[in-house]
């Protein structure tokens, strides 16, 4: 993950597609998306034509001894015989085999097998010329994309460059899953061809081959009986579709898809809206977002519909791995796409795509509102993985997103007041996102400061409200002007159902992943610690005054590890293993990457620099994360304190790098 985007051979295969609206994310997405699979794929065709080099090698030797075998070789005096002749004769390999054969009794050469030797030799030679060559002389192609009609197809096949450098094809606008299915199968088909040769090859190498039991499954052998090297070897089969393609008119395909188990990959750019025809509304689009056929004013309110969630849709199919991210976190990106790519099911990766024009923002802004959406519950990241386990909560995770355990995560807002620089710490609600955007614009009003009274309440106090207490109040959100003196934007209740849609959803999400309330605070523990013990020391008093002669001494009661006195027996709470987390402040670049990932864990100092405030206010995963993600490398994540903790493993293996 560290080096693939400095490796110009995997990120300069995609080269062009120039007819993109300058800082399209579609753009980048798909840049990343095929820059992981020439990554993936190109050392293992190298790994793979070596293998073939050798295995004819081989096979040719198996030929040649099998065809001299009526040669004694160990008889000198024989060779010698055979080579007597006329003076300045030339001695051929067949002549010399002739006279030594002479008057011997030789083993006739099976012809089966003969035909059946060469036929294997001239297919493994043509499969190693298609992986070095082929038909356009670059060798084979790394992957195969079908395209859904739209933006994606438009700038990709826009003159004179199509940025592919391997099989493409543009179809209708909702059939693209469905032709990909029949490419698959045919794809399979091709790669099953070469693999029985190879397996044919290693079976005659051992002298192993038994044509009685082995023709008819080797005749039969397709993809599901693929060893997983062989499917490794496979370039993938893509989908690439748009919201319309994908949500809408062709989700009646891309179900059937996904309930077909076939392996094939989908990738959307989820640009919320129709970019390609004009900008309108789609099932993508965010609840209240105003879009051609979905204008708000007076007669109409905007998009009344909440959106659709695809990645939950997918996960409904059961069969299908599924993938939601940013190009704002490329490390989560692509992860998501290796393991989609490395499962043999069919991959759904949902990412958002932020269409400059439509979205109303500036063109250099694709990464940055891609990072407000995922911090603003907008656009939550998750995977789902059907192979990690049997329940919702072992086959989902949301790891990624700030905050895991708040509603919304927290942001500071810095302003002027005065003529001194001040700042709040403010929850970053979907409504602090939307301002950014014009799409959303109207859905806010600024009030001026000397309209402020105590009617208005902030946004995130205001969704706490039952609808009774929210009479009569105006909710708003905190801004800055362009002086960066501070400003409130009310918030209409459009959007104000929109954030609650968003945190809805992200409710849900937290209870498919197994995510509860925010874990203990070392404050909470030691003053549960002190509560037990003070119970504990309390029961042996009530015991004493009782007249109990076996209770022990107080003192005793105090330091009794774990349970009550009336559950001595109980084994002692697990402790930490090994080293705590630990971070170097003074080193710290105030980058704000921990901060955001979870507040609970860290906090600044009055200088800026960021220390562990409670180790225990969040997952030890979050510990790791935190140290993958930051700037000054100054962060160490330790050992986690319950090491039975799910895919402790996994989490201690990536934090060794950063002890």
């Amino acid at each position: 993950l560290e080096t693939l985007l400095l490796d110009k051979t995997s990120y300069l295969a995609f080269s062009g597609g120039d007819g993109a609206c300058l800082g399209c994310s579609e753009k980048t997405v798909i840049h990343l998306f095929v820059g992981t699979v020439e990554a993936l794929m190109q050392p293992r065709a190298k790994r793979h034509v070596e293998r073939l080099g050798d295995l004819i090698e081989r096979l040719e030797k198996h030929l040649q001894v099998r065809l001299l075998s009526g040669i004694d070789v160990t008889d000198p005096k024989a060779i010698a015989e055979a080579l007597r002749g006329p003076d300045g004769a030339e001695v051929t390999l067949a002549g010399l085999a002739e006279r030594m054969g002479e008057g011997r009794e030789q083993e006739p050469i099976d012809p089966a097998w003969l035909t059946r030797i060469t036929r294997l030799l001239e297919s493994l030679r043509a499969l190693r010329a298609s992986y070095t060559t082929g038909s356009t002389g670059r060798g084979r192609a790394s992957m195969g994309i079908l395209n859904s009609t739209g933006c994606t197809s438009v700038w990709g096949s826009t003159y004179p460059f199509n940025p592919y450098p391997f099989p493409w094809a543009n179809h209708l606008f909702q059939d693209a899953p469905s032709v990909a299915m029949g490419v698959f199968e045919g794809h399979m088909a091709k790669m099953a061809d070469g693999f029985r040769a190879i397996r044919a090859a290693e079976l005659e190498l051992d002298d192993a081959y038994r044509p009685q039991e082995h023709d008819e499954p080797l005749a039969r052998l397709d993809w599901r009986e693929f060893t997983d090297e062989e499917w490794a070897l496979c370039p993938p089969v893509v989908v690439i579709g748009g919201d319309g393609a994908m949500y809408d008119i062709g989700f009646q395909n891309l179900s059937r898809l996904m309930a077909s188990g076939t392996p094939i990959k989908v990738l959307v750019a989820d640009t919320q809206v129709y970019s390609n025809t004009g900008g309108q509304a789609c099932t993508s689009s965010f609840l209240g977002q105003v879009a051609d056929m979905s204008q708000f004013g007076p007669a109409a309110a905007g998009k009344r519909e909440p959106r659709k969630e695809i990645g939950l849709v997918a996960m409904a199919h059961r069969t299908t791995y599924v993938m939601q991210g940013t190009i704002a976190h490329p490390s989560h990106l692509i992860e998501g796409f290796l393991r989609g790519l490395g499962s043999r099911r069919p991959a759904l990766f949902n990412c958002y795509t932020s269409c400059q024009p439509e979205h109303g923002i500036a063109d250099d802004a694709g990464a940055h509102q891609a990072r407000l959406a995922v911090e603003s519950r907008a656009y939550p990241l998750f995977r789902y993985d059907p192979d990690a386990g049997s329940t919702p909560a072992e086959c989902f995770d949301l790891d990624g997103n700030p905050a895991i355990a708040d509603d919304w995560p927290s942001y500071t807002l810095r302003y002027v007041d005065g003529v001194r620089d001040k700042e709040m710490v403010l929850p970053m609600t979907f409504a602090d996102f939307a301002i950014t955007e014009n799409r959303f614009r109207k859905h806010f009003r600024m009030a001026p400061p000397e309209t402020w009274s105590d009617q208005m309440v902030p946004l995130s106090e205001f969704l706490e409200r039952t609808e009774d207490d929210r009479e009569g109040v105006m909710p708003f959100v905190w801004s800055i002007d362009r002086k960066q003196r501070l400003s409130r934007l009310l918030v209409d209740r459009a959007m104000v159902e929109s954030c609650e849609d968003r945190r809805q959803f992200w409710t849900m999400l937290r209870s498919l992943a197994g995510v509860g309330a925010a874990p203990p605070s070392r404050a909470e523990i030691e003053g549960e610690v002190r509560r037990d013990v003070a119970g504990r020391i309390a029961a042996g008093l009530l015991r004493m005054a009782e007249g109990d002669d076996a209770i022990p001494s107080i003192a005793a009661l105090a330091e009794e590890p774990g349970g009550s006195p009336t559950t001595d027996d109980a084994p002692p709470a697990p402790v930490a293993d090994g080293m705590g987390p630990w971070l170097d402040s003074e080193e710290c670049t105030s980058c704000d990457e921990c901060i955001k990932l979870n507040p609970n864990i860290f906090a600044y100092r009055e200088d800026k620099k960021a220390f562990i405030q409670d180790p225990d206010g969040g997952p030890y995963s979050d510990l790791v994360k935190a140290a993958e993600r930051c700037t000054a490398g100054v962060i160490h994540p330790g050992l986690p304190r319950d090491p039975g903790m799910k895919d402790a493993e996994k989490w201690i293996k990536r934090a060794e790098k950063y002890n």
